[in-house]
């Protein structure tokens, strides 16, 4: 729990603890055993501060006393005493062969998103370059697919085994209810 006003006899123990010398950690457990609160080392260090009596050459001389511990923890290693199987190989990159890219002679109708309808081809054109419209074939689609005819052959395995078509069953359910919806909705 972070304490966010200090009680006048809580800053005047903190101005005494600092004149005596303590460590601003010290300076807190005392605080906190006496008078049962929280109050985090920053706390205290930000409260010293408001009240000028803060000191940053103390402050800079007792985190140069804690650095000589850091350095001890930290075990400094060049890269050549690392063994070797720690070390990652670089990947070798081959020069590809650009890929033909099979077309279809479809002429889409470009449509957005919002004029796509229930049975249209959502075949995507466009969005390769950054701020390029994405619009879509729209042509009506194919039995069981997204895809028209020709875009469904195109997207699909040619080796493939064929798919057994979804019933249209929970399809024409969900139909029914959003037109329950929309009559309702309108009364």
């Amino acid at each position: 729990m972070e304490q966010t006003s200090w009680a006048p006899e809580h800053s005047e123990v903190l101005r005494e603890l600092v004149a005596k010398g303590l460590s601003y950690s010290e300076v807190t457990a005392a605080i906190n055993a006496k008078f049962r609160t929280c109050y985090s080392r920053n706390a205290a260090i930000g409260r010293a501060k408001r009240m000028g009596i803060a000191n940053s050459d103390r402050l800079k001389a007792q985190l140069r006393a804690q650095q000589p511990q850091l350095d001890r923890m930290i075990e400094r290693r060049t890269p050549e005493s690392r063994p070797f199987e720690f070390r990652r190989p670089m990947p070798n990159f081959e020069r590809a062969e650009p890929v033909t890219l099979r077309c279809v002679e479809v002429d889409p109708r470009h449509l957005s998103l919002l004029e796509l309808e229930r049975n249209d081809c959502r075949y995507p054109y466009g969005g390769d370059e950054e701020a390029e419209v994405i619009t879509f074939c729209g042509h009506p689609r194919r039995e069981g697919s997204s895809y028209c005819t020709p875009h469904f052959h195109l997207t699909c395995d040619q080796d493939a085994l064929p798919v057994r078509s979804v019933s249209t069953v929970p399809l024409r359910l969900v139909d029914a209810a959003q037109d329950f919806l929309r009559q309702w909705w309108w009364r």
